[in-house]
């Protein structure tokens, strides 16, 4: 939903509300968080996941797809300062559903095609023409 060309884009919160989770649920749902922000710097991360733990209230979950270990599914963490996708998608590159391979256009979405994106909601943090803005802000 929030991939390239989707800057300020207005997304509805979906799904479980965090507020309503048990301390066990909260900490699972922060440890998730972690896995797509600790990637970042170590005390970057460490701000990243105060801020969202901050939030956390006004936090939610949402998940779409079959329960199969196999299953292709889609989620996203969803706050006020973090916005988390993973999506299970077609692969295009490799393979047809007709030609025995995994799926591709047309197919079915796999755990073989992944996107996941770790965005700032209404944070203009993706897809910046920085060329563009400095020519506009400094000539």
């Amino acid at each position: 939903m929030s991939g390239a060309g989707k800057d300020n884009l207005t997304l509805a919160h979906q799904g479980l509300a965090a507020s309503g989770f048990t301390a066990v649920q909260r900490e699972h749902l922060l440890d998730l968080v972690r896995v797509y922000v600790g990637t970042m710097d170590e005390g970057h991360a460490r701000v990243r996941t105060k801020e969202v733990a901050e939030h956390l209230d006004e936090t939610y979950f949402y998940r779409i797809g079959e329960t199969a270990d196999s299953s292709a599914f889609y989620y996203r963490v969803h706050s006020p300062v973090v916005l988390v996708e993973y999506d299970a998608q077609s692969p295009l590159a490799y393979g047809t559903k007709d030609g025995g391979g995994p799926g591709g256009p047309g197919g079915t979405p796999t755990q073989q095609h992944i996107h996941t994106i770790v965005r700032t909601p209404n944070g203009g943090d993706y897809g910046v023409d920085l060329l563009k803005l400095h020519l506009a802000t400094d000539h």
